[in-house]
């Protein structure tokens, strides 16, 4: 019985981190080989959110389901939602791309990445059944010193992400698992 869940949880997890799709779409990346660092910056512009066009109409209505469940408590969440950019998304993304890319990071690197996330899947984990989280967006890779002079775009499709053992009760431990496998693909792609 543990060998069947284990073999069908890596099954699952080796599954969805295959279905990540990173490609060039315009433009063509510059000679890293002679780089030793990259400057990173994220966005989210236009952002949607599961079934919402919107990312504010998502949050509005989280904010108000948890807040009838427990008054405040949507508050908090609302606040989380846009913290975990900072605190667990953007390091999740770094230490998986610099890891796998062979680049530090510097803010004065010649080249930057900008990374928009366009689409979060934020799942959902509630013991009996299970939905994973996935973000798509778009690296565009500029001059540091000319960020108007975009060198190439490169698209991140559906970066899956879940917790070990389906311990992923948490939407933001499940979306930063997204950013660390979005990281670990570009850092991939850009390797090579």
């Amino acid at each position: 019985m543990l060998k069947t869940f284990l073999f069908t949880s890596f099954l699952a997890i080796a599954t969805g981190v295959s279905a990540q799709k990173v490609k060039l779409i315009e433009g063509a990346l510059p000679n890293l080989k002679d780089e030793k660092s990259i400057n990173i910056e994220f966005t989210y512009n236009n952002v949607s959110v599961g079934k919402f066009n919107k990312e504010a109409d998502y949050v509005a209505a989280k904010k108000e389901e948890y807040n009838k469940k427990e008054a405040g408590t949507g508050d908090s969440w609302a606040i989380k939602w846009v913290d975990d950019r900072e605190q667990r998304f953007k390091p999740k993304f770094e230490e998986l791309f610099t890891k796998y890319s062979g680049l530090d990071l510097d803010a004065n690197a010649k080249y930057t990445i900008i990374f928009n996330t366009s689409f979060i899947e934020p799942g959902f984990n509630i013991g009996v059944t299970r939905k994973n989280a996935y973000i798509s967006g778009e690296a565009i890779v500029v001059e540091t010193s000319n960020k108007s002079k975009v060198l190439a775009r490169i698209s991140v499709e559906k970066a899956p992400g879940s917790a070990m053992w389906g311990a992923d009760f948490d939407t933001g431990l499940r979306i930063s698992e997204t950013y660390a496998t979005a990281g670990r693909g570009l850092g991939k792609f850009v390797k090579k």
